[in-house]
């Protein structure tokens, strides 16, 4: 009996132990909250050390949106330049298929007979076909290249031979073989030249 009686005693003494051991460990951590609290000199500086590095992040948040933007618009740009080429020079196979259909017109006319009267109507309706031929290209963008007695201009002459003049400055050119074209600008064929030099 007197063991049964020790047993909630025993319970009892473990049990305010158990809640003194607490109490121990809660004013312990009390203690070390009140040796690690910062003087408010200390918290204002920790705080301002927080308020640089977010206005560091926001400021680099910042920059990589408008590189963002920027490079997007740049994309924007590009794709409308793309896409206003293309519209340009769609028609540059096109018309560099028409060229030779030209040159024959022109050639047709060149070597004709013009003292042939039976003759005659026929180069009128090359001549008109050749007219209306280089306007409907004209309406596309298609200019011809006819650089006769201008300085040669390597960018859209191309010259097939070279010679001695005292009539003209040199690098004039003297004779066009055969005319060049551009399509908006653009060369599609360069005009085959004569061009002049200086006499020796």
């Amino acid at each position: 009996m007197s063991e049964q009686n020790n047993a909630p005693e025993q319970e009892v003494v473990e049990s305010v132990e158990q809640v003194e051991a607490e109490q121990e460990q809660e004013q312990e951590q009390a203690q070390e909250e009140v040796q690690t609290e910062l003087s408010p000199e200390e918290e204002i500086a920790g705080l301002y050390l927080e308020l640089e590095a977010a206005k560091q992040t926001i400021a680099d948040q910042k920059d990589s949106v408008v590189r963002a933007a920027a490079d997007v618009e740049n994309m924007r740009r590009r794709a409308a330049q793309d896409v206003e080429k293309a519209h340009k020079f769609a028609l540059e196979k096109f018309a560099n298929e028409l060229l030779p259909v030209i040159d024959n017109l022109n050639r047709a006319i060149e070597f004709s007979d013009r003292e042939n009267e039976t003759l005659k109507p026929v180069l009128e309706g090359v001549e008109m076909t050749l007219k209306s031929f280089e306007d409907a290209v004209a309406k596309f963008g298609v200019e011809t290249v006819n650089p006769q007695g201008e300085t040669f201009n390597p960018e859209f002459h191309q010259a097939m031979s070279i010679q001695p003049s005292n009539d003209v400055a040199p690098n004039t050119v003297l004779a066009v073989m055969q005319k060049g074209y551009t399509l908006n600008g653009r060369l599609l064929r360069p005009a085959m030249v004569m061009v002049s030099k200086a006499a020796e």
